[in-house]
């Protein structure tokens, strides 16, 4: 079961920041998965916990006409109670052995390592199907976030055994060299709800990781 859950953690796994979108928020999310977003992650750091709930259980109906899984940002009680598929935990939030018993073993959980390959290992040891790594370029989400050297994804692989996002500033520029390192998934919110046609930036994406695929296939055929 693990492995068939984290073989869901792969493409553009884009992030639907109230705070950037307000009131946009669902039509922007339901641009992005029709463009063919792989994950859909609902991040909300407001207050009221009635108009949170509302906008997370509209995310999971449109998510579940896409058959896309969506994660919510730091708060597993909300995602055990609208039924979502996961929860994205930070470093100062509910530790992934509570959230894992509150969501149970279907749930996906994924862990934010920052640059700090300890962090990774540690979550992977608690049972987390993914890690996340960055920021690697400037991120106007968190610009105080500290750096991540790209290298650092190639040396996760080499250690890992879960499923690697990057998150940071990534664009459709910027993000096929993350996945050449070793990503397998590319965590946007800017790049790509910032943009003026999230459908279509969201299909470039796509473009992005076919290509990618396709190079990864043809690699290793060519050392058998």
């Amino acid at each position: 079961m693990n492995s068939e859950r984290r073989r869901r953690i792969h493409g553009l796994y884009a992030i639907a920041d109230r705070a950037l979108l307000g009131g946009r928020l669902l039509p922007a999310a339901a641009a992005a998965l029709q463009g063919g977003a792989s994950l859909l992650q609902f991040r909300d750091k407001g207050e009221d916990r009635q108009e949170r709930e509302e906008l997370a259980r509209a995310l999971l109906a449109l998510c579940r006409q896409h058959r896309v899984p969506l994660l919510i940002n730091d708060d597993p009680g909300l995602a055990a109670t609208i039924g979502a598929d996961g929860v994205h935990l930070g470093s100062g939030d509910t530790g992934l052995p509570r959230a894992r018993a509150m969501l149970g073993e279907r749930a996906l959980i994924g862990a934010s390592c920052y640059n700090r390959l300890e962090l990774a290992l540690k979550a992977q040891e608690e049972g987390a199907d993914y890690v996340a790594f960055g920021r690697f370029y400037p991120s106007r989400t968190k610009p105080e976030a500290v750096p991540c050297p790209v290298t650092l994804l190639g040396e996760a692989r080499r250690h890992l055994s879960i499923p690697i996002v990057a998150i940071g500033g990534i664009t459709t520029e910027n993000g096929p060299r993350l996945l050449a390192a070793g990503a397998d998934a590319l965590a946007v919110i800017h790049g790509l709800f910032g943009q003026p046609d999230i459908e279509a930036t969201t299909r470039t994406f796509h473009r992005i990781f076919c290509t990618t695929e396709a190079r990864r296939s043809r690699s290793k055929s060519g050392s058998r």
